[in-house]
């Protein structure tokens, strides 16, 4: 169970590489998480990582988990739960694809939208249920910025991100008074493998930067949490600009 103070004991990770994922798991571990569960696709590098967080003093498990495969969903996260309460589920896998590949290849272009929307989709509404049966805990979804308005850079992951961020915010509105709790987390560039050798946008952030904003968050019991903070004010202002002039933005 989480304390007064919303920090949770058990915590499960749907994108278990994840380097925001694993940030958030260290600093929630250093505070009070004592069991983690990470579920990916079986990799070395999540062998790896779960080794990292048992160094740290949590037990960690791991579990076969494919975004792309909605139809184990339900067996794959109903073990975990069959296995006890879990206090915290971290949705944090996702794909950045490469914009000018994608859209030669529409194959490439809806890899993309079924993992970040679809995959999204069906794991948010499984472990929603499973949160509401126990009857308490959070799903924290990582969205995006990119999500808030379609630009031409990166416009097929904006979209994925944008229907991923309804969604979660209607998920939310839909489990409000059950017990569960629904946080959307929406950062701006973030410093990490799969930005790496991007051109670096302003306000970005790293992973840590994030975990911070998600267990402040948690604290908080906040609905939405942006990362950083200014990138409210900047995205709104975004938001009301007309279309004309938003093309003509060095975005």
């Amino acid at each position: 169970m989480k304390d007064a103070f919303g920090i949770p004991q058990s915590l499960l990770v749907l994108g278990g590489t994840s380097e925001i994922a694993l940030a958030t798991a260290r600093r929630l571990i250093a505070r009070r998480t004592r069991t983690v569960w990470l579920a990916a696709r079986p990799t070395p590098a999540l062998e790896t990582a779960a080794s990292e967080l048992r160094s740290l003093g949590a037990t960690v498990h791991t579990v076969a988990f494919d975004a792309l495969d909605p139809d184990s969903h339900e067996t794959a996260l109903g073990k975990v739960f069959t296995e006890g309460d879990i206090d915290m589920v971290l949705l944090a896998f996702g794909i950045l694809g490469d914009q000018a590949h994608d859209e030669r290849e529409p194959a490439s272009a809806v890899r993309v939208a079924q993992t970040n929307y679809t995959g999204a989709v069906s794991a948010g509404l499984v472990a929603a249920r499973a949160l509401q049966t126990q009857g308490h805990g959070s799903l924290v979804v990582l969205s995006s910025v990119a999500g808030e308005r379609a630009r031409r850079s990166d416009f097929i992951y904006g979209s994925s991100k944008a229907g991923l961020d309804a969604f979660a915010q209607g998920l939310g509105d839909a489990l409000h008074g059950t017990g569960v709790h629904v946080m959307v987390v929406r950062p701006g560039f973030v410093h990490s493998k799969m930005t790496a050798g991007l051109p670096e946008s302003p306000f970005a952030t790293t992973p840590e930067a994030v975990a911070t904003a998600i267990e402040l968050g948690l604290r908080r019991r906040s609905e939405t949490v942006w990362v950083p903070g200014a990138l409210r004010v900047v995205m709104s202002a975004l938001r009301h600009v007309p279309r004309g002039l938003f093309r003509r933005l060095p975005l």
